[in-house]
């Protein structure tokens, strides 16, 4: 068990006793008859007695935190009693009943404590539909040379194409703005960007999901490498506000688009998925 101060097993308050013998004395150091060697951090939380009597203040002086000096030098046979206290002070305290804030993080056996804050979900190409309006290719399995085959959502560099997929978020969401990154790749060695952007819209219990989309934020974006199949990740994007009136429960519907009057890939962009970004400001969904 942990203790402010010091540990019961030494105690918080302290005794020294020392008889006189022999040559008579004013100074009183080291250990005392229990063994203890005399050690105090403020004068003000010392007592000392000279034949059971507590002198005051000014009969003693203690400065330098391992003696005492009497102001009347102590005879032979004299027993001088030094009663220190242990001192101490509570600082940059969290209080157990009230609770507080942490200015930086929080470990427990080296690693760090999660706090409430800014998380990630990512929703696979999988996850998502073509619009029927406008839509992109269905998904598509696309077996490579080795490893993986990779399922993707082909957009064409000729015109504005969509899908769209649904999340409910945690209940620790803060229902605020999100922001995406976005995983796609080029069959080809054309090097031009690709431009993905995301909206969405919230919808309660017994709300109609016949509701338009928020404003579509669009990420900068990003030239493919020039080789064939490698995964091109986009930059973060900006703050996507969530139409409707995000809340607790409620089902959020996002589309995601390629803007191509905001890039010049000539080939279709291969959507893999994309990573959201959003921020919880609870400790749990309870």
């Amino acid at each position: 068990m942990a203790y402010i101060g010091v540990s019961p097993s030494n105690g918080v308050r302290r005794v020294h006793t020392y008889t006189v013998s022999g040559s008579s004395t004013d100074t009183f150091s080291g250990a005392g008859a229990e063994g203890t060697t005399l050690s105090y951090k403020d004068s003000n939380f010392v007592d000392v007695y000279q034949n059971g009597v507590k002198l005051a203040d000014a009969d003693y002086t203690a400065t330098n935190g391992t003696s005492i000096v009497l102001g009347t030098t102590a005879n032979d046979g004299d027993i001088v009693v030094i009663v220190t206290f242990d001192v101490f002070s509570v600082a940059d305290t969290v209080s157990k009943a009230d609770g507080g804030n942490f200015d930086s993080d929080i470990t427990v056996s080296s690693s760090a404590v999660k706090v409430a804050g800014k998380e990630t979900i990512y929703i696979p190409a999988t996850a998502m539909y073509p619009n029927t309006t406008n839509g992109c290719a269905n998904i598509a399995q696309v077996e490579l040379t080795n490893g993986p085959e990779i399922k993707v959502l082909d957009f064409d560099a000729s015109s504005d194409e969509n899908a769209q997929f649904t999340v409910a978020f945690p209940n620790s969401w803060n229902e605020g703005t999100v922001t995406f990154q976005a995983f796609f790749t080029v069959t080809g060695t054309n090097t031009g960007t690709v431009a993905w952007g995301l909206s969405g819209v919230a919808i309660a219990d017994n709300d109609s999901c016949d509701t338009a989309f928020g404003t579509n934020v669009v990420a900068t974006a990003k030239a493919h490498s020039g080789t064939s199949n490698d995964i091109n990740v986009t930059a973060e994007s900006g703050a996507v506000t969530i139409a409707g009136s995000p809340s607790t429960s409620e089902f959020v519907f996002f589309q995601i688009m390629r803007d191509v009057s905001a890039d010049d890939q000539s080939g279709d962009a291969r959507l893999l998925g994309i990573k959201l970004f959003f921020t919880t400001d609870a400790k749990n969904d309870g």
